[in-house]
């Protein structure tokens, strides 16, 4: 006789609706249960009633005796025994499911949080993802914002540009125009300086014969003739009358006439400079920068070179004269002047600005290179000699050029290659005169 054994395993991972059917299943066989609880699990063993199996067995050993012959209860207890022993080892056959039952619960509980966490962890980058690609389509947006607006910036900058392309060559035509009027004029102011200098003279010789002898009149009208190394050490001589002098050109037989201030602030001024009514074109060539150029009757410049052998064998001062078309005067005096070599450019060394024109040095500080039409040394791509005409210390087109174009009075406005001086009167006033002359500082 065989014992039959059911269980039913019911743990969390089991669902209650299909727990719950197979109970009602088993109850309608009849069995008894015992239940077991362990961890999450409940075990539920489904056995037969004693008194069944009893009644089957005595039926089942009745009805053997009834059909063949008397029953030996020894063997029949022999039976039961094996039963039980069989039972014992299902009994043991099931412990050992339950354990492995036990161990599989716990690797599907182990897998279950393993899972949960991997799934908190994707959606935590899920997140972090959507996070970063907002923050990547408004950085891609800002992007494009300002690639349009320096778009827009950028066409700005080129139509105006063209503009100022359209306008440069307008002055440049403008100023060509004005430069061969200007040629024809200064051709015909040339040959009427030259007859009234000879005039001039022709006269001064004829006041000299009248003069007696002794006449210190008479000594200063010879004394011109005589070579001085600069106006101070003419002054120092005893002439003291502001005009026209010789001077010696160092390290050379070269003479230079210069025009000598014997009158302002104690005089002693060698004149390198001066504008006063457009008679001379100072858009030159670097070459007669050099050795200088115009009359020192009216217009000229003195020349680079020679400024730069007197300022480096001593110190110089600088002072620089301006008038406007009003009726004022201003000055700039610097303590300390001189010019490089030629080798340098001519570059300009200024120290200790005072004076009425302007608190702040219009000659742009440190030195610059000096440049003309023909020799580009400034700072600027735009060749500020060529843009505001003369030669001068540029810097890049700087505050100053009283080397530029000049304008008569009622045209000397809104003028940004006239003669200008930043710190006095503006960008776009073009002066009436300009004198700038140099002096030993020890006078």
């Amino acid at each position: 006789m065989w014992l039959a054994v059911y269980f039913i395993l019911s743990c969390n991972l089991v669902s209650a609706s299909g727990y719950s059917s197979f109970r009602k299943s088993m109850e309608t066989i009849g069995k008894k249960q015992y239940q077991v609880q362990h961890g999450s699990c409940s075990y539920t063993f489904l056995l037969p009633e004693m008194d069944n199996c009893r009644s089957s067995s005595s039926s089942y050993v009745s009805n053997a005796v009834q059909r063949d012959a008397p029953l030996d209860y020894d063997d029949s207890v022999q039976r039961l025994q094996l039963l039980e022993n069989s039972m014992e080892n299902n009994t043991q056959r099931l412990m050992k499911v339950l354990n492995q039952t036990s161990r599989l619960e716990l690797q599907l509980l182990e897998h279950s949080l393993s899972t949960n966490k991997l799934e908190r962890q994707i959606s935590d980058q899920t997140n972090e993802i959507t996070k970063l690609q907002e923050k990547n389509s408004f950085l891609e947006k800002k992007v494009l914002d300002m690639e349009d607006k320096h778009t827009l910036q950028l066409q700005s900058i080129k139509d105006e540009k063209e503009q100022l392309e359209i306008l440069v060559s307008r002055q440049n035509s403008i100023i060509e125009e004005l430069e061969k009027q200007l040629a024809t004029a200064t051709v015909n102011n040339s040959v009427l300086q030259k007859q009234q200098h000879d005039l001039m003279e022709t006269v001064h010789n004829l006041l000299t014969m009248i003069s007696t002898p002794n006449s210190k009149n008479n000594f200063v009208a010879k004394e011109e003739q005589i070579r001085f190394k600069d106006c101070a050490e003419a002054f120092k001589s005893g002439l003291t009358t502001s005009g026209i002098y010789t001077l010696m050109v160092p390290n050379s037989a070269e003479e230079k006439k210069t025009y000598c201030d014997m009158e302002s602030s104690g005089g002693g001024w060698t004149v390198i400079q001066r504008r006063e009514d457009g008679s001379v074109d100072f858009h030159r060539t670097w070459k007669e920068y050099k050795m200088g150029f115009g009359d020192p009757a009216g217009e000229y410049w003195l020349g680079n070179e020679l400024v730069s052998q007197l300022t480096n064998q001593k110190r110089y001062v600088l002072k620089i004269h301006l008038k406007d078309w009003e009726g004022n005067e201003a000055y700039s005096l610097y303590e300390h002047f001189y010019l490089a070599s030629e080798e340098l450019k001519y570059r300009i060394h200024l120290k200790g600005l005072t004076g009425t024109a302007g608190k702040i040095s219009s000659i742009s500080q440190p030195g610059n290179d000096f440049s003309t039409k023909d020799a580009d040394n400034d700072k600027c791509i735009c060749k500020c000699s060529q843009m505001l005409t003369g030669g001068w210390w540029f810097d890049a087109c700087g505050p100053s050029n009283l080397n530029g174009m000049y304008y008569p009075v009622r045209q000397n406005t809104n003028k940004f290659n006239g003669i200008k001086w930043y710190y006095w009167k503006g960008s776009g006033y073009s002066l009436k005169a300009t004198t700038m002359m140099i002096r030993p500082a020890d006078f």
